[in-house]
């Protein structure tokens, strides 16, 4: 078994972000290549985001803290502390609106 603080991980991985040019931090609490399910703690700076990108298979992303846009051609969803979005299938992005820390859930077709 393995235990997790996503609280003291958001902290620490909003900590690397601010220090990085890109404004981004991120590390992968479980999976890898080996397994289909990954999870990864992803931080963005206020102004930063993740460019286009599909995704590897079916995914949702929880939003920890902060405030995000997540787009996919016309279509866009705002998301807040807590709220849990299922990604669209293709190609999206995701924006910080202020300071975020998501928790990117990935299951690989």
């Amino acid at each position: 078994m393995q235990k997790t603080s996503l609280t003291a991980l958001a902290r620490t991985e909003l900590d690397a972000a601010s220090r990085a040019a890109s404004g981004r931090g991120a590390k992968t609490i479980y999976g890898g290549h080996e397994h289909r399910l990954r999870q990864t703690v992803i931080a963005l700076r206020a102004g930063r985001s993740l460019a286009d990108h599909e995704n590897p298979g079916e995914a949702t992303v929880q939003v920890l803290s902060g405030r995000i846009v997540l787009r996919a051609g016309d279509d866009s969803w705002s998301g807040w502390n807590g709220d849990l979005i299922v990604m669209p299938p293709g190609v999206h992005s995701i924006e910080a609106l202020e300071d975020s820390v998501l928790l990117l859930t990935v299951v690989k077709l």
